[in-house]
């Protein structure tokens, strides 16, 4: 028997589907406001609240050069930008981010790092869950993981479930961590589930949608990122959520991840704001960017 065929969306329904899609508020009494320091504060009121992005995800790199640039080892580097991504944590909770994707391990770091960094990486994992955990209860956050977590070392993945078993009744922000992660074996791993999913079924390649592909994503709980910050001053995406993307505001700052702090979350929050999404459609005013921008250099 041959599974029920489902027309594919069209582009416009997509790109409407998207625009449209519901922002998450948290009721003012879940805030925390007043925790921010006085700078955050600064940046915070220039922020259109039910403009808040969805999700943001952070592309975390710059922790070797910030230790090189101090003459100090790379454990160093990596030890800050722990502490770095605890204190964005603590901001996107007390402005009620409701999804925050950090890309703390990639399945090529696991692969072609020296195995003495790639151990310190796995036992600082578990220090920074074990030493956290009364933190992210403080903030209501609820932990999460996608990437090949089961090639992980027994020890680090029994940490990883206590962690996310004890913050599962939260109801704050959605911390996922990306571990032993690649955005292409991401798909690898989705086509092959996919694949077993047709063969089940009994369906033919014509009647699979993106929706299908969505579903076996490890980020199918997931709303797609808003907003993908990158830091260290490089420009690409490095492996990450290739997927999801596809519409997402890019963010670019020099600063190296050890020296980003909840300021900068907010700067680039601001930044997002400032930028008139159009998921391949046309702006406020009718024009497409090609238009926009000749609007803007007749106008010089």
């Amino acid at each position: 028997m041959r599974g029920h065929v489902r027309p594919p969306a069209s582009r416009e329904e997509r790109s409407q589907a998207l625009s449209k899609r519901r922002i998450i508020l948290y009721p003012a009494a879940t805030l925390r406001i007043h925790e921010l320091s006085p700078e955050e504060r600064a940046v915070y009121a220039t922020l259109k609240p039910e403009r808040l992005p969805q999700h943001v995800a952070i592309i975390m790199d710059g922790n070797g050069r910030w230790a090189g640039n101090r003459s100090l080892k790379r454990f160093l580097g990596h030890r800050q930008g722990a502490k770095s991504a605890q204190m964005v944590i603590d901001t996107a909770s007390q402005i009620g981010l409701p999804w925050l994707t950090l890309y703390a391990f990639s399945l090529e770091n696991n692969l072609r790092r020296p195995k003495s960094e790639v151990n310190f990486l796995m036992r600082l994992l578990r220090s920074y869950l074990e030493s956290n955990i009364d933190r992210m209860m403080s903030n209501n956050v609820r932990i999460r993981y996608i990437g090949r977590t089961d090639e992980l070392p027994i020890e680090v993945q029994n940490t990883m479930r206590y962690a996310e078993d004890t913050t599962a009744r939260n109801t704050g922000t959605n911390v996922t961590l990306a571990l032993n992660y690649g955005g292409r074996s991401e798909l690898v791993d989705a086509f092959r589930s996919l694949a077993t999913e047709m063969k089940h079924k009994h369906l033919s390649a014509d009647q699979i949608t993106e929706e299908d592909i969505n579903r076996h994503l490890y980020t199918a709980h997931i709303p797609d990122p808003d907003l993908l910050i990158r830091t260290s001053g490089e420009m690409r995406i490095s492996n990450f959520l290739m997927w999801q993307i596809a519409y997402s505001e890019i963010f670019f700052t020099e600063r190296l991840w050890p020296d980003f702090r909840g300021i900068h979350l907010l700067e680039a929050i601001a930044a997002f704001q400032r930028r008139e999404r159009r998921f391949g459609g046309l702006g406020e005013r009718g024009e497409t960017s090609d238009e926009a921008e000749q609007v803007k250099i007749a106008a010089r």
